[in-house]
This record gives structure tokens, C-alpha cells and sequence, in this order.
């Protein structure tokens, strides 16, 4: 599916499933009911689904670590914030429809005070520490 096509439960559910979490940890951790979050991330196959608030979409956004924008699928990006980010970062940020999050934490990375400069590497950094989240648990 093209991502600039899904709807906010897709959204959800595929940052949801990125993050390795089942629908009850999401659930819990955004302080909503299961079975409303099974219905947002099925709501193309529902009707009358009740939009939800700005309240549920913050924490909803917030457990999963990424912006309302995220979530939305209109990501917010300043002027001063594109012109501060490298090229490669934006070309692979783009191509990859990465969270704001995700792309502002990539923005600082430095490895002996040099950025990655290809789209490339910034894929192998991103991989490397998704791959490395479960250590953290």
C-alpha cells in the first residue's frame, strides 16, 4: 500500500507493529480500550467509526513515540528544520515515510563529528537501532 494512502488506523497499526508491540500493550500504554483501537486500526473496514479526539490521538502518538503529524500523515517540517537536515537524510526520510521522531533523533546523529552522506547509510544506522530496541526491554 503506498503510505501517503493509508488511513490513521493504518497508520497505527503499522507503527504499532514497528514497534513491536501488541494491540493490549498499545492499548494500555495510550490509556484507550482494546477494542477502540482494534476499531480505529480496522476502520476501513468499519463504518461509523468515531474519529478519534485530539486527547486519544496525542496519547495514541505519544505511546508510540511519534507526532500527532505521524499519525495524521501530514508531517510538519519547518523551513528551519529542512534546511538544517542533510539531503540524504530528507531523500531517505522521504522514501521511507519515517515519523518526525524519527527522523529529528536521526538529524543528530554523528560518528567523529561527520553525518552519514548517503541515503544508504542513514538506512543502515535506522535498521541498526530499530534492531537494537529489544535490548532495551
Amino acid at each position: 500500500m503506498n503510505k501517503s494512502s493509508e488511513t490513521i488506523g493504518e497508520r497505527i497499526k503499522r507503527f504499532r507493529e514497528e514497534r513491536g508491540l501488541s494491540p493490549s500493550e498499545l492499548a494500555e500504554q495510550a490509556g484507550v480500550a482494546k477494542s477502540y483501537l482494534s476499531t480505529l486500526e480496522h476502520e476501513d473496514q468499519t463504518k461509523n467509526v468515531r474519529r478519534p479526539s485530539a486527547d486519544t490521538l496525542y496519547r495514541i502518538a505519544s505511546a508510540l513515540g511519534v507526532a500527532m503529524s505521524d499519525l495524521l500523515g501530514r508531517p510538519v517540517i519547518t523551513a528551519a528544520q529542512a534546511g538544517s537536515r542533510p539531503p540524504s537524510l530528507v531523500e531517505f526520510a522521504k522514501s521511507r515515510s519515517l515519523p518526525e521522531a524519527d527522523v529529528e533523533m536521526l538529524a543528530n546523529i554523528r560518528f567523529r563529528g561527520e553525518e552519514p552522506k548517503t541515503p544508504e547509510r542513514w538506512e543502515f544506522i535506522y535498521q541498526a537501532i530499530k534492531n537494537s530496541a529489544p535490548m532495551d526491554r
